[in-house]
């Protein structure tokens, strides 16, 4: 059987999001969630979360270009950080300062390390900020017996030779993009393209972005929204029958019965 570990993003983004985050690891649903601990929310939606890490990984979403990263001056738009990062105009010094930051917020309320490393816009894996990242995860974690997980993309080969010279673990290929348009037909459609790539191998991770409700000012509130309606739902169970596809945590702890 084939396995995949279905990643929840943007956890304390929003009320929504972090509901349905842990509604959906209540039914089993789920298997990782990534925090976005620069939110003034963290403090409050951890106690939510805390009642099910034993269901699920709990890692860090590092963030550079949402709001949160904006107004703490620790960010810039995706656009103006991707270019910055081409041309080798970020300090690298100043970006592990900022990851430092962000995995203290985390563990002050987590109380513990994370399961797993992965970031908003997928930003860890750009120049500058992948050997950044290397750095600290090796200094802050590496002596540690259960190290926290890298999420690496197809094709990003610098990350992924970086992590296999520190031996540390990482879990790749990633799939869960599309246009966040589409209806929650089109959502199950894609999961069965993605659960049919999956490989034979070793797992793949599968993101999703799913909230109990649109929050107003959130862009994405419908897409959340359908995207829960339809991973809560029973054809989300089918389709991973179908395929034959288990949902697995990529620290390799178990999946708890519901």
């Amino acid at each position: 059987m084939k396995e995949v570990v279905l990643c929840a993003d943007d956890y304390a983004l929003n009320a929504p999001v972090s509901q349905g985050i842990v509604a959906l690891a209540v039914l089993g649903r789920l298997s990782a969630t990534s925090v976005m601990s620069l939110s003034p929310r963290w403090a409050e939606d951890v106690v939510a979360l805390r009642d099910v890490r034993e269901r699920l990984d709990v890692g860090v979403h590092l963030d550079w270009t949402s709001s949160f990263a904006v107004d703490l001056a620790d960010g810039r738009g995706l656009t103006a950080t991707k270019l910055r990062a081409a041309l080798r105009l970020c300090d690298q010094q100043n970006i592990e300062d900022q990851i430092e930051r962000q995995l203290d917020a985390f563990e002050a309320q987590w109380q513990a390390p994370p399961d797993h490393i992965d970031s908003h816009q997928h930003v860890h894996q750009l120049p500058v900020f992948r050997q950044a990242l290397m750095h600290v995860l090796v200094r802050r974690y590496g002596t540690i017996a259960h190290r926290p997980w890298l999420r690496v993309s197809s094709g990003i080969a610098p990350l992924e030779k970086m992590a296999r010279s520190y031996a540390w673990p990482s879990v790749g290929p990633v799939l869960g993009t599309y246009g966040f348009n589409a209806s929650m037909d089109d959502f199950a459609r894609h999961m069965q393209g993605w659960l049919a790539s999956t490989p034979a191998d070793k797992p793949a991770l599968i993101m999703c972005n799913p909230a109990v409700s649109a929050q107003a000012d959130d862009p994405l509130g419908n897409t959340r929204k359908r995207e829960f309606a339809y991973l809560a739902g029973h054809d989300f169970v089918q389709h991973l029958v179908d395929a034959s596809v288990r949902v697995v945590r990529g620290s390799g702890k178990p999946m708890l019965p519901v």
